[in-house]
């Protein structure tokens, strides 16, 4: 449990699965983690939202966190590629969790020292031109008819297996 692990949740559309998402890292020792493009985010210092939209999108984040956007590290970041850039020169290594032809499966994947892992668009997934400035693709096997599962779902095994299995 040494590792630093970065959780990078890029354009999700649900405030209810940023609360679950923003729980479920709390509850894995995530070290960080950055709310990029559209994601909704919680009230910040930093807010430039009007005072309406933010309150009631907390509110929808804070049914499902069930406080974690107090406990646990998080930021809002418009650009994910510069977020990428800045995290490479800190030696995280950027893994995409995304099914594409260049994907490892998640069970070969060894988890380095320093990772921080993408999620992306509940319906459509990472965006290909974010996936370019990545080292790596990990996919989690799927047994049923359905391509993948809920982001939150997802999140919550690949940071079970980095934690705890490799």
């Amino acid at each position: 449990m040494n590792n630093k692990i970065i959780v990078i949740a890029d354009d999700i559309r649900s405030s209810h699965n940023v609360g679950s998402l923003l729980r479920t890292c709390e509850g894995l020792g995530v070290e960080m983690v950055y709310l990029t493009g559209y994601t909704p985010y919680p009230l910040s210092d930093k807010d430039t939202r009007l005072p309406h939209i933010s309150s009631k999108i907390t509110k929808r984040i804070v049914k499902t966190s069930l406080g974690a956007e107090t406990t646990i590290n998080w930021e809002h970041v418009d650009n994910i590629l510069n977020l990428i850039n800045d995290l490479r020169k800190k030696n995280y290594q950027i893994i995409a969790v995304e099914l594409t032809d260049t994907a490892i499966k998640l069970s070969d994947f060894k988890t380095p020292d320093r990772v921080a892992f993408i999620f992306g668009n509940e319906r459509t997934g990472i965006a290909d031109d974010h996936l370019k400035h990545v080292d790596q693709i990990v996919y989690i096997p799927m047994l049923g008819s359905k391509e993948s599962f809920n982001v939150v779902q997802s999140t919550a095994m690949v940071l079970y297996q980095a934690r705890f299995i490799n």
